[in-house]
């Protein structure tokens, strides 16, 4: 059963995401959040690197669609984006694979790290302003050389997915925030 801090933060990433605010992710939303993101980035839009970090986040629509949308009608809920966070807890698969997406999305120079500007970037698109992100992405080093591994991301993301410890530092990989009253 989903915790009242899994539906917290799924909430959140979920508003961040449903670009249009009509209460559902659509395949519109994950094309919006892309072209945010290679704008913010300054990437021309028929670049290679922004043909990469397109097929990744629609790579990512297509396996949420794929997993969430219990009815079949190409839109998910925040309800069915929960049934999948329900099943985590047994099966940390689908989770670990969009870790691993998105790590090679937010490492935009490809040196295999994640470094305190390539996770501001990524917490700037999400949100949409600029954004302090300094004293969070210091929490999420879990080793303290100053960039996350991959195999850190790939942690901080499962944690915040399946997890259910506000004071692990995978609760806060999509940046500080005040966790939202579930609506």
């Amino acid at each position: 059963m989903v915790s009242e801090l899994q539906r917290r933060k799924t909430a959140l990433v979920f508003t961040a995401m449903d670009v249009d605010s009509d209460g559902f992710l659509e395949r519109e939303d994950f094309a919006a959040l892309t072209e945010r993101w290679t704008d913010h980035r300054g990437l021309a839009p028929d670049s290679p690197e922004a043909a990469g970090l397109s097929g990744i986040m629609m790579g990512w629509w297509k396996t949420l669609l794929a997993a969430s949308d219990v009815d079949r009608d190409r839109k998910v809920t925040v309800e069915e984006v929960l049934l999948v966070v329900d099943r985590l807890a047994a099966d940390t698969t689908p989770v670990v694979a969009t870790a691993t997406a998105m790590f090679a999305a937010i490492d935009a120079d490809g040196d295999g790290r994640i470094s305190a500007a390539e996770y501001r970037e990524l917490i700037e698109t999400w949100n949409g302003v600029p954004t302090d992100t300094d004293e969070v992405f210091a929490e999420l080093d879990l080793d303290g050389d100053g960039y996350l591994s991959e195999a850190e991301f790939v942690e901080l993301w499962t944690e915040f997915w399946a997890g259910d410890d506000p004071n692990a530092a995978g609760t806060w990989v999509f940046g500080r925030f005040e966790l939202p009253l579930f609506v």
